[in-house]
């Protein structure tokens, strides 16, 4: 590990970049001082910057601990099937229903939100 004055730069242990796109992802296994290893997720987009006529990455980045690990994958794994099969799993029914949810057309619609980051329509041609 490098040290800057107080910020200390955590090194990669292993990286895999995927390319999608006008996207890269990076994949990073890091470790905590007390050697608990974590993912770091960051979404990399080239720019345009029209004031002064450069390039430049736009990066967002999310933090994945260890305990999360198989939350998360399963969540990923359920919307994954759910973009390509169109149907909502019986299990995410029956939770909705346990809390008060008893539509699944709630489950299956979509969710107005309205992110800057997200890219303009030009980049997002699906979006209406």
């Amino acid at each position: 590990m490098k040290e800057n004055g107080k910020q200390e730069r955590r090194e990669d242990i292993f990286s895999k970049a995927v390319r999608a796109g006008k996207r890269t992802y990076f994949f990073d296994v890091k470790e905590t001082r007390n050697g608990q290893r974590y993912i770091t997720i960051t979404e990399s987009k080239k720019r345009f910057n029209q004031e002064d006529g450069k390039f430049f990455f736009e990066k967002h980045k999310i933090f994945l601990y260890r305990e999360d690990f198989e939350k998360f994958a399963d969540g990923l794994k359920t919307v994954v099937d759910f973009i390509e099969t169109g149907v909502v799993p019986e299990e995410e029914v029956k939770e909705n229903e346990q809390a008060g949810e008893t539509s699944t057309d709630e489950l299956s619609g979509s969710v107005d939100v309205s992110f800057e980051d997200l890219g303009n329509e030009e980049e997002n041609p699906d979006k209406e």
